[in-house]
């Protein structure tokens, strides 16, 4: 099932009570959702499918974020790939590196809302529709 607006996103976090939320909150943002609970799995289902972004934590087990992160971008046809790692490392606000760092351009930690993250995924995606970027 396709929502609406097409977008289409893969989170892969192995806490399962935290992908429920986060999954929630897409779906009722309009979002078409895809989970995985691991890195490697994460890795085989963008493989199989086409995603507007993907959202993944920096500590798995089987195959980490940041491991994950550059697997998929190795696979994506696209050159600039919306790729967002969450992490409980640090507690600052938000970021966007201009180019990748650890295999994703934007960090933002699991304490940011669910509602923020799905706001930040959205002005991605604008701003990637629109041909712009901030870095």
């Amino acid at each position: 099932m396709t929502a609406e607006n097409g977008r289409k996103i893969l989170l892969i976090d192995d806490d399962k009570f935290f992908l429920k939320v986060m999954s929630d909150t897409f779906t009722n943002a309009g979002f078409t959702v895809v989970t995985a609970e691991d890195g490697l799995l994460g890795v085989q289902a963008f493989a199989a499918e086409t995603f507007d972004a993907v959202i993944l934590d920096l500590v798995m087990p089987r195959m980490g974020g940041v491991s994950a992160s550059l697997e998929i971008t190795r696979l994506t046809e696209d050159p600039d790939p919306i790729i967002i790692l969450l992490t409980s490392m640090f507690q600052g606000a938000p970021h966007e590196h201009p180019i990748p760092e650890m295999g994703a351009k934007v960090h933002i930690p699991k304490s940011t809302s669910p509602l923020d993250i799905v706001i930040i995924v959205e002005q991605l995606l604008e701003r990637k529709r629109r041909g712009t970027s901030a870095a």
